[in-house]
């Protein structure tokens, strides 16, 4: 429980002070309208990278906005022996809108593989968090702790997934929205995060990304494999750390998995 101790404490010192709070000097736009930081994502970041520092001396610390300032940072998690993946902010759109739809995210990559994934809701003060091989939980701060399972199956029409088209191939974005008639709805919660905790809380049946940066995905993909989701790239190949293209599908199970990226998403 170090590291959510650690995410929880740089939340509530630096992300919720301001939330609600931020002028426009505190708000930049990174790479275009919709890409946002703000000036506590960078404080949010600065303090779990001195704790984890102090926690996990020698580990690689890739965090977003760490990368953002040293893009080379992020080809080495590839190698690294150990390292820690950080979203100060996950969501820092709605954050920023006031909406109150936000994360703070962090795995532990070990030698290329993910061994432990948390996702900090700030607003709820609780964490879903999973190590490899020990299941999914909801954690509160009292000690409660709560197994998670992917929902049951449900038929094509009746699933509620979450997507976005916002990264996928300009030349099928029009197919793959015509697509979204097949299933019974699909939201997009413009935060990562909370979008992993509600599928792998067993409230829908697929996630599918097609922009793969580490510190949006790496914790929630563990966190819905330990809870017995099927998660592949959309070549049908593993995720790994290094990942950060070629497209992911969340889903339910295998046959589930298999029905949605033959007949939605066919990029």
């Amino acid at each position: 429980m170090d590291l959510a101790a650690i995410l929880r404490d740089a939340a509530r010192s630096e992300a919720l002070p301001r939330f609600r709070r931020l002028d426009t000097s505190m708000v930049m736009v990174k790479t275009e309208a919709i890409d946002l930081v703000t000036e506590a994502d960078i404080a949010t970041e600065n303090v779990i990278k001195a704790r984890i520092a102090q926690w996990m001396p020698g580990a690689l610390f890739v965090g977003e906005e760490s990368v953002a300032a040293d893009p080379a940072l992020l080809p080495k998690l590839a190698t690294a022996d150990l390292a820690v993946v950080v979203d100060p902010i996950d969501g820092t759109a709605n954050y920023a809108a006031g909406l109150p739809l936000f994360a703070t995210m962090a795995s532990v990559v070990s030698k290329g593989e993910t061994v432990a994934g948390i996702i900090y809701d700030p607003m709820g003060d609780d964490w879903v968090m999973a190590e490899k091989g020990g299941g999914a939980w909801l954690r509160r701060p009292d000690g409660e702790a709560v197994r998670l399972n992917v929902a049951a199956p449900l038929s094509l029409g009746q699933m509620v997934g979450m997507s976005s088209v916002a990264f996928m191939p300009a030349a099928s974005r029009p197919q793959v929205l015509s697509n979204f008639d097949k299933v019974r709805m699909v939201a997009n919660l413009r935060c990562a995060g909370h979008e992993y905790r509600t599928f792998a809380s067993g409230h829908s049946q697929f996630l599918c990304y097609n922009k793969l940066m580490p510190w949006d995905h790496l914790a929630g993909v563990l966190i819905s494999q330990e809870a017995g989701a099927y998660a592949t790239r959309l070549d049908g190949g593993s995720y790994l750390p290094s990942h950060v293209d070629g497209g992911l599908l969340v889903a339910i199970n295998r046959d589930a998995w298999a029905e949605l990226r033959r007949e939605v998403f066919v990029f």
